[in-house]
């Protein structure tokens, strides 16, 4: 199988030195097809590491199945191009697919490339429960202990991280891909195929927050998202409407939230420009 990394031969100039060479660890990008049923569905970039976990919560996410267990056999087969993931449904869900079965050509961190609605571009967000209770200091916890664990990235320092946390386990799970979303999507698959309920943590990304993310989230049914950047107008509309609680911008001296604070007792607060 493709090696996530790849040691690349460079140059290196500085100003103060000059020109030099060495190595540098960077991350493998490969065409992943993700096939049901004999026929593709999808084309992503993406980091070959976790691909099933990567197929198991694309399929989730995606709604191409509601759980794992509507996934009868998964192979994954690499190719002189690329790697397919190819699964095969149970009879209820294969006959689904073909009623909303639509082609995506994916490049790195685009999840909506290929489309052919807007509708579904814009598809609502699952709406979750009631969720947890999160204190400001477990979510500065949670953050501060997500850098150590992204191996990928710091070997390459190229590569996104998803990961979850709960308030009883800490850090329980963490994916990494080229792909933000890819992910994110490798993260739900982890959870699902180890039996973790998205209900009971906090979804932690390294990256913006765009409306799929909320989406997939959402999917996951983590009612509370921290990310340590910003997220788009769309996401906190989609957020708000999907009764998760997004928190962005995580820094070392805090972060900020955008909806549903009642999950994350702050004490007073006050509204500044």
């Amino acid at each position: 199988m493709t090696a996530p990394v790849f040691i690349a031969h460079r140059q290196i100039w500085r100003e103060a030195s000059g020109l030099s060479a060495g190595d540098r660890a960077i991350p493998e990008e490969t065409a992943i097809a993700l096939s049901y049923e004999g026929g593709s569905y999808a084309v992503m970039m993406a980091t070959p590491r976790d691909l099933e976990d990567f197929a198991v919560g694309f399929s989730l996410s995606e709604g191409v199945i509601d759980h794992r267990d509507q996934i009868q056999s998964l192979d994954v087969v690499e190719l002189c191009d690329g790697i397919d993931i190819r699964m095969w449904l149970a009879s209820d869900r294969a006959g689904h697919l073909v009623e909303r079965r639509r082609y995506i050509a994916g490049p790195t961190g685009c999840g909506l490339c290929g489309i052919d609605s807007i509708a579904e571009a814009v598809r609502p967000a699952a709406v979750v429960g009631t969720g947890i209770t999160v204190l400001p200091a477990q979510i500065m916890t949670a953050m501060s202990a997500l850098a150590p664990l992204q191996k990928l990235n710091i070997e390459t320092r190229a590569v996104h991280a998803a990961a979850f946390w709960s308030p009883d386990a800490g850090i329980m799970a963490i994916r990494e891909d080229v792909g933000r979303h890819n992910a994110l999507d490798k993260l739900a698959g982890a959870l699902a195929r180890q039996g973790i309920d998205g209900t009971k943590g906090v979804v932690l990304l390294t990256s913006r927050v765009s409306v799929e993310m909320v989406q997939k989230t959402a999917a996951i049914g983590a009612s509370v998202m921290v990310s340590v950047s910003a997220p788009t107008a769309l996401a906190v509309r989609v957020a708000e409407a999907a009764n998760i609680t997004l928190c962005a911008i995580a820094r070392a001296d805090g972060f900020e939230i955008f909806t549903h604070a009642q999950r994350v007792p702050t004490g007073a607060s006050s509204d500044v420009a």
